[in-house]
């Protein structure tokens, strides 16, 4: 045998032992035979998805972050193209300066109406006492023709003076009507002039809230997954720019029969051991258990069919160990989930937590 082969087969024999030998590790790790204190299964790590999307149409301009990023809440991930909002936003400040304009035109013709209201109102005090003159004339003219004093030409003169003074004072009365009226229509306007100028303002609002949401912030702390759009290209509103995992809800989902599954208390102990990392035992804490089974057949009759009955338990890990290994954090990796049914129950060492080589 040649001594490159010799080599070959070395190395080949040393690689069946090491397999062997991680084998035998696992098998030892690997707890068997918990009790009825326990349940076990399987499952994967996942984590909490969330899409960031664009709200309105328009063109990516910018993308600030690769996969892979560790990003921070409110983090400006990208940006929209802003430039025609930026211009209806000028337009609508124009709107602004242009109703409230408006607004000032409204209140002087207010304060002109007003003015003219109180000249109707002097006009009428005057023929108010032009009136009482005319009627102690016509008066006095009576008295002084029923005496023969006085030609009756000038009572009648004396009468229509009075009757004259009276239309008078009902025409300036009804001046200070119509001047009244006026004030109340130029109020109006001013009503109207400044609902303008609040609609305008909201319109101002609007445009910039849509500015502020063209800038795509993360709306969680986590890891960038994919990029699913890039910079250039023109997307729908809701077009999604980016997927980030929520690393700070990071959980296992398992299934677990019915009699086991009636068992797990909210708030359970678990213990995770992934396949990638079996040295290591992983804590966590039931938060779901589904009130609905899964996998159940269309009709349960007998207690073999119950059995059948799966029901899915949410293990979730602590975010605060999450955080102090985030970079370690991986998803989708399997593994396996031993569950604590009976509080008194203690683990066994195989299942002590170890976060640490």
């Amino acid at each position: 045998m040649k001594p490159q082969q010799k080599k070959v087969l070395i190395r080949l024999a040393s690689a069946a032992v090491l397999v062997a030998v991680a084998v035998l590790v696992w098998l030892e790790l690997r707890p068997n035979g918990l009790g009825e204190g326990f349940a076990s299964a399987n499952g994967r790590i996942e984590a909490t998805e969330v899409d960031v999307a664009s709200k309105l149409a328009g063109r990516l301009l910018t993308l600030n972050v690769d996969e892979g990023d560790f990003v921070e809440v409110g983090q400006v991930l990208a940006r929209m193209d802003t430039q025609v909002l930026d211009a209806q936003l000028n337009q609508a400040r124009a709107e602004v300066r242009k109703a409230q304009n408006a607004t000032r035109t409204a209140h002087s013709q207010v304060a002109l109406r007003i003015s003219e209201k109180a000249t109707a109102e002097a006009v009428v005090r005057q023929r108010q006492a032009e009136l009482v003159a005319a009627q102690k004339r016509h008066q006095r003219s009576e008295t002084l023709v029923a005496r023969n004093a006085m030609a009756r030409q000038q009572l009648d003169d004396d009468l229509a003076a009075y009757q004259s003074a009276q239309a008078a004072l009902s025409a300036a009365r009804s001046q200070v009507l119509s001047a009244q009226a006026g004030i109340e229509a130029a109020q109006s306007q001013v009503i109207e002039a400044e609902s303008t100028v609040e609609a305008e303002l909201a319109n101002v609002e609007r445009l910039q809230a849509d500015i502020e949401d063209s800038q795509l912030k993360a709306p969680r702390s986590g890891r960038v997954q994919y990029r699913i759009s890039q910079v250039g290209e023109v997307l729908a509103a809701g077009g999604k720019v980016l997927n980030l995992v929520d690393l700070n809800d990071v959980y296992m989902n398992i299934f677990l029969p019915s009699q086991q599954a009636g068992r797990v208390a909210l708030g359970a102990d678990v213990r995770l051991v992934l396949d990638a990392a079996p040295q290591f035992v992983i804590p966590a804490k039931v938060t779901f258990v589904a009130s609905v089974a899964q996998f159940t057949p269309k009709t349960v009759e007998t207690a073999s069919e119950r059995e059948k009955l799966m029901f899915r338990v949410k293990a979730r890990i602590d975010p605060e160990l999450l955080k102090e290994h985030l970079e370690q954090v991986k998803t989708g990796v399997p593994g396996m989930a031993y569950l604590k049914l009976d509080g008194a129950a203690e683990w066994p060492q195989e299942l002590q937590i170890r976060m640490e080589q």
